[in-house]
């Protein structure tokens, strides 16, 4: 009788070789590359005044706009984004002041947990630290219709956020130390989410930035501050009816300018250059003599019917020499 065993033992070989083959394996990412650090001279400008467009489909998130460094200051437009999976949420970039007088932008990142964004205030949930617009509840992700524009999602709650980062840093402005930056320090919680896996922008994310660069009305040297294109509905979306632009800021911020050109002058250039002084406007000095007035026709009515006053009338001289003859 002939052995079965080499065929059962090749059977069971085979069996093994499958089942490792259809075996799914556990998926990890990594951190991306680091980046070029990049510091520029110049600090970025404030941020502008925008509304929020709203959210397009469920399942999208708020990735709030920012200033990117090209040849100059441009504005990237603020744009809801798919996440690159369950789970995860948006850190935005910012810009953080250090040592001798520079400027460097910390490029932001998905993440289980988010990461510290230099106490910048950009809204949308986003007021400083953490994230308050929205929540992962096992594999769906729900909106805080209290601090995002959601009419068109319904898995939504209502979650009112105080925000005391407006107190405490100065509004608008959109880099962390130095003089006139947010002040913020790094919480334990902030520290722990800077250690776990991070993951890269989306590709739509890289070509949304890419688009804003090449767009001439993004550049802070055509807008000045104020980005006719603040927000869109999709990455890329620069023409959809839901953009929103930039809008002039309250009353409560009417000093902003001001304070601008002391903090930031020489928007869009390079360091080294001579800045100029700012401008000083002085009263216009006319040194011609001065023209009388031409008279209304109310006040020359008003001496044609005046009445001149009489005259007393001299006394006669003669009346005195008759009153010395007279005799007593």
């Amino acid at each position: 009788m002939p052995s079965r065993t080499p065929a059962r033992i090749s059977i069971l070989a085979c069996t093994v070789l499958v089942a490792a083959g259809c075996t799914v394996q556990p998926v990890v990412y990594e951190p991306p590359p680091r980046a070029a650090v990049l510091v520029v001279m110049d600090a970025p400008p404030p941020l502008p005044i925008y509304d929020q467009p709203p959210c397009p489909y469920e399942g999208y998130h708020w990735v709030p706009g920012y200033w990117a460094w090209g040849t100059g200051y441009y504005w990237v437009p603020g744009t809801w984004v798919m996440p690159p999976r369950v789970g995860v949420f948006w850190t935005p970039g910012y810009w953080g002041f250090v040592a001798g007088g520079r400027y460097e932008f910390h490029a932001g990142y998905w993440g289980e947990r988010v990461g510290f964004y230099g106490g910048i205030n950009y809204g949308g949930g986003y007021f400083g630290a953490g994230f308050v617009g929205g929540r992962w509840e096992g594999n769906a992700y729900r909106y805080n219709a209290a601090v995002t524009n959601v009419v068109n999602v319904h898995n939504v709650y209502h979650e009112t956020v105080i925000n005391n980062v407006t107190i405490n840093n100065v509004p608008r402005v959109s880099y962390s130390g130095g003089q006139g930056g947010a002040r913020s320090e790094r919480t334990e919680d902030e520290r722990n989410a800077e250690r776990l896996p991070h993951l890269r922008p989306t590709d739509l994310q890289l070509h949304h930035e890419r688009d804003a660069a090449t767009n001439p009305a993004l550049s802070v040297s055509q807008n000045h501050g104020r980005p006719p294109i603040a927000a869109t509905p999709r990455p890329g979306a620069f023409s959809a009816p839901e953009v929103t632009s930039a809008h002039l800021p309250t009353a409560a911020i009417s000093e902003g300018p001001r304070r601008t050109e002391q903090m930031h002058p020489g928007l869009g250039r390079t360091g080294g250059e001579d800045r100029p002084s700012p401008e000083v406007h002085r009263p216009v000095v006319d040194d011609r003599p001065p023209v009388a007035a031409t008279p209304q026709p109310a006040a020359r009515d008003a001496r044609r019917h005046e009445q001149p006053k009489p005259k007393p009338k001299p006394k006669p001289k003669h009346q005195d020499r008759d009153n010395r003859d007279r005799p007593q």
